[in-house]
């Protein structure tokens, strides 16, 4: 069953992980190496079976592929998953059991921070294996990657303004920001600073209010953020929230903010280009954060960070144009634009068998 499953979505290697000692239940997958290693983040999740996460780390370790190809990187596709509570599994022996599985990968897999994990957990791994980033400023590491993913975004909405509107006057227009979370807030301050309107909701009030309080946006509620007459709609937060019932509503001639998986499906990705609306796919935009923390390989510099994070404005650019030129939904764009490019490599290199880099090297947490 797993096998045919690989068959269909290309993977390379799914390592199970298991200490009984740690209670370690870990999934790696490794999508694709063409372009180099694969990087993806580590997740923390108490799903409810063993498919469950199965299916999520394929999902995701596939995603990461197209993210990194579309993104310029050098890098491949990679997640793991680790099958417990967030809130009340974490160990120092889990995540240091954890690092020794990714160690033996010798560098086919680098992970990171994502859901459910945060720097103190990515401290233990670190013990284990050079094979991280994310770390802390003191390890070689680029810290809280939201500043980029946000900057990042902001590139995209650029190239989205341009595509639609023909320029590039951030504080013409108006924005329904949807999140106000740690790259929502970001974002919201970088649109500020261009004197634009924005609609902010949260689940939080409290992060509302400071929007409110510190950058002067209009708060509205959570159901009301699809309502407004904003000229962009910029979903920062969960996923899914472009679908048959908000489509409706969407008063919004360009969709672009940092939320992974925004479309609630490909036919709706469908109806969006039907409707004329402007979707900067989300992988895309969103690319910041992955760029960021990918420099930690070779050996972090913000400024090239920053000058990194610029092209994410032609990524999309590009992708508004394949699509124009094929005539085929954004989203669609953005995939041709990554099997392009891995195709292409594809035919200069084989699958990358892991990282030598002196830089990787020596790199082990004490």
């Amino acid at each position: 069953m797993i096998f045919e499953t690989l068959d269909t979505t290309g993977h390379e290697e799914v390592v199970f992980c298991h200490n009984k000692d740690a209670g370690l239940k870990a999934i790696i997958a490794i999508h694709n190496t063409v372009l180099g290693p694969s990087l993806g983040g580590l997740r923390m999740w108490p799903y409810k079976s063993e498919q469950e996460a199965i299916n999520d780390v394929l999902r995701l370790s596939r995603g990461m592929t197209y993210k990194n190809a579309v993104a310029g990187l050098n890098l491949g596709g990679g997640k793991a998953v680790i099958i417990g509570d967030p809130a009340k599994d974490k160990s120092e022996a889990l995540f240091r059991a954890f690092g020794r599985f990714v160690n033996s990968l010798n560098g086919r897999y680098i992970t990171a921070e994502d859901v459910g994990i945060d720097v103190n957990d990515m401290e233990w791994v670190f013990r284990e294996t050079s094979f991280v980033t994310g770390v802390h400023q003191v390890h070689g590491g680029s810290g809280d990657p939201s500043p980029f993913t946000a900057f990042g975004t902001l590139q995209g909405l650029l190239a989205s303004l341009n595509a639609c509107y023909g320029n590039e006057d951030v504080g013409k227009y108006s924005y329904a920001v949807q999140g106000a979370g740690h790259v929502g807030m970001e974002f919201i301050k970088l649109l500020r600073e261009h004197d634009a309107k924005v609609y902010v909701t949260d689940i939080n009030k409290e992060l509302v209010q400071r929007a409110v309080d510190e950058y002067g946006c209009t708060a509205v509620g959570l159901d009301e953020i699809y309502d407004t007459d904003a000229e962009v709609y910029s979903p920062c937060a969960l996923g899914g929230t472009i679908n048959e019932a908000t489509l409706e509503r969407l008063k919004c001639k360009v969709i672009c903010g940092a939320a992974n998986n925004q479309l609630a499906s490909n036919a709706i990705g469908d109806e969006v280009s039907r409707r004329g609306l402007f979707y900067a796919p989300d992988y895309a935009v969103n690319a910041g954060g992955v760029m960021n923390i990918s420099l930690e390989i070779d050996g972090y510099n913000r400024e090239r960070a920053m000058r990194m994070m610029r092209t994410i404005y032609h990524n999309v650019s590009r992708i508004f144009e394949i699509a124009k030129r094929d005539k085929i939904p954004t989203y669609l764009a953005a995939d041709r634009l990554a099997e392009e490019r891995i195709s292409t490599i594809g035919k200069l290199r084989l699958p990358h068998l892991g990282v030598t880099a002196p830089s990787f090297q020596g790199r082990r947490g004490s």
